[in-house]
């Protein structure tokens, strides 16, 4: 039988250890491929996302390599650590420590080719089972299966060089290992339980502090805060895992009371071993479960905003231009007739827009007249404003300055045109987007609105006023072909360094539709990538409990002879799974829970979104996978201790 012979037979008899290890791959390659054949389809790259869907699945796909390549190392070297004591009887029998890197190098190869083929396969097998979900979700035409050698090549080169690096660091850590080390295999146990006081505190002071940056992020100090955050909390995950779990568990071990309690002594000696070797695993459980939060998170987060888009839009389309916008009658002309030429109906609204000084604050403001929007009113179906001489109604541009303005009441006077007023009402409800006027807007008497008749004192340097049209469509969605021309000309403006037309144009409709089709095509990356995610996060923890089953296995056989029950075994098996599982997970959790805080404080105070319910729904979804994960885990560990 030759070497390679042998190597081949090893990995086959010992698929067992293996299975695991092959089976991470395999996902891997599998996802991988599936990004690749989505990004390189010829409707994604010539559709109208183009760019955006491009990018966003470059992104993914670095994010998924390099944690790909994290986790096939970190799952390979578990399973040569399980693998020590085979590897002490041939190096006992006379292999060398070269002939054992080189074993260990071609049986990685071999697992990673197979993985490779595997994943590619069913990965091409299953994409166009996949398209046809991308086509429903994009509303696409058609999104036919294709074949090109970019997805192939690219997951055989990815995946393959990471084998080839994986192989060759393997070997390396194989060599380095001593005979006496790989005869101990697992079963040395250190029982010291040293840790360090300072690290022990600044486990929770580090934390501590990025949990306040959180609560005092605001829109002005978003930047700033997000690049501190995240470094304090990492550090205070670290430590919190290498000292302050320790420091806990010393300070409990010295209240006999609670220590010396039936089974606990055995449960909590057991946990001081385990975050103490394992500390490390913790820590980048842990991380990796807070981006795999994170993500589920943002993803309900646009779920949100895609869901409550119509409410901060009553409008279906909206044109605002300057007082002599020479493409006025043109654009409202073209609008009017492409809406009549698809039969939609509408109600079209002229509003006159004058912009004045309050004395009362020195700030500009925008002035409505009562006709003009009693006119819009109307189509909404809403209640009329009726307002004397003199008087003023606030135009609330969100929920929350709608609640603010309700209590308010300002006296000013109308600097230009002298024209005193009294502002003691709000109307109740939404009637334009927040980014169509400005957060000072008023409403006037038609009276108190023709007296205007000296312009903005900053004219000509700043618009003295505009003219707005909307158009009140009630089913605005059909509406996303209606003003294609002025929307790309809008578009390209904005892409210039200053906005220099005279006009502005929105169409709810086909912003709609891009923001439907590029949240839905990240929620496909986006739930891949978390997938992946979650999935490694508890497989660090299953190699782990793995790599020290067979001591677990003999330190249970021993306390069964002492007279331990199979119910007392399950229950002190759910001790120590319980928080090698929950522990990481549960921290994760927490880290989310704030970063989702600054999340809502921004979209609130930008968009007037709530993403509570979402982020709770999303969460509790995330919490039920992994108690049923939990359940899993401990039923296969119980079978392997009684086997």
């Amino acid at each position: 039988m030759t070497f390679q012979q042998f190597a081949y037979r090893n990995v086959f008899r010992n698929f067992r250890i293996y299975a695991a290890f092959f089976m991470a791959s395999f996902f891997s390659v599998f996802v991988f491929f599936i990004y690749s054949m989505l990004m390189f389809h010829p409707a994604i790259e010539q559709g109208f996302l183009g760019d955006v869907s491009i990018i966003g699945m470059i992104f993914a796909e670095i994010i998924l390599v390099l944690f790909s390549w994290f986790f096939i190392f970190y799952s390979m070297k578990a399973f040569l650590e399980a693998r020590s004591k085979e590897f002490a009887i041939l190096l006992q029998l006379g292999m060398e420590k070269r002939q054992l890197g080189k074993l260990v190098f071609l049986e990685t190869m071999l697992i990673g080719t197979i993985s490779c083929v595997t994943g590619i396969l069913f990965g091409y097998a299953f994409s166009k089972f996949f398209f046809m979900i991308v086509r429903e979700i994009l509303y696409l035409e058609d999104l036919p299966l294709y074949l090109s050698w970019e997805p192939f090549v690219l997951t055989l080169f990815v995946f393959l060089s990471a084998f080839v690096v994986i192989s060759l660091m393997s070997a390396t850590f194989t060599k380095e290992s001593k005979l006496i080390d790989l005869l101990k295999g697992h079963q040395y146990v250190d029982v010291s339980d040293k840790y360090s006081k300072i690290g022990a505190v600044l486990g929770v002071v580090l934390i501590a502090i990025g949990y306040i940056l959180a609560l005092l992020t605001t829109k002005t100090t978003l930047f700033s805060y997000t690049l501190l955050i995240p470094i304090f909390v990492t550090f205070g995950t670290y430590y919190l895992f290498t000292d302050t779990t320790l420091f806990i568990i010393e300070q409990i071990k010295r209240r006999k009371s609670v220590y010396w309690k039936k089974s606990r002594m055995l449960s909590i000696s057991e946990q001081t071993y385990i975050l103490r070797s394992n500390a490390k695993m913790f820590f980048v459980v842990t991380m990796v479960s807070t981006v795999a939060f994170l993500c589920v998170g943002l993803l309900s987060a646009l779920s949100s905003y895609t869901s409550q888009y119509d409410k901060i839009n009553p409008l279906g389309i909206i044109y605002k231009g300057h007082e002599d916008n020479p493409y006025e009658v043109a654009h409202i002309s073209s609008l009017i007739y492409e809406l009549e030429e698809s039969g939609l109906s509408y109600h079209l609204s002229r509003l006159v827009v004058k912009k004045q000084t309050s004395t009362h604050t020195l700030n500009e403001v925008e002035v409505f007249r009562a006709s003009d929007i009693n006119n819009l009113l109307f189509s909404f179906g809403y209640p009329m404003v009726r307002l004397q001489t003199g008087e003023a109604m606030f135009i609330a541009y969100s929920d929350e300055s709608l609640k603010e303005l309700q209590k308010t009441t300002v006296s000013t006077t109308l600097k230009e045109n002298n024209i005193d007023i009294v502002i003691n009402s709000v109307y109740p409800k939404l009637i334009f987007p927040a980014a169509i006027v400005s957060r000072n807007s008023i409403i006037v008497s038609d009276e108190d609105f023709a007296k205007l008749v000296n312009p903005f004192e900053k004219a000509p340097y700043v618009e003295p006023g505009y003219h707005l049209f909307t158009f009140d469509i009630p089913n605005w969605i059909e509406a996303n072909n209606i003003g294609l021309d002025i929307h790309y000309a809008v578009s390209e403006e904005y892409l210039k360094e200053s906005y220099n037309l005279p006009f502005y144009f929105e169409n709810a409709g086909l912003n709609y539709s891009y923001i439907l089709a590029a949240y839905s095509l990240f929620t496909l990356v986006g739930l891949l990538v978390v997938a992946v995610f979650l999935l490694a996060a508890g497989s660090f923890v299953y190699f782990k409990l793995y790599t020290s089953l067979e001591r677990e296995k003999k330190q249970f056989e021993v306390l069964k002879r002492m007279g331990l029950t199979d119910l007392e075994q399950k229950n002190l098996i759910t001790r120590y799974l319980f928080p090698q599982f929950f522990l990481p997970w549960g921290v994760a959790l927490v880290h989310s829970m704030f970063a989702f805080i600054v999340l809502q404080t921004i979209l609130k105070d930008v968009m007037n979104i709530s993403i509570v319910q979402e982020i709770v729904f999303a969460f509790a979804f995330i919490v039920l996978v992994q108690i049923i994960y939990f359940y899993l885990i401990r039923w296969r560990y119980i079978a392997h201790i009684r086997s």
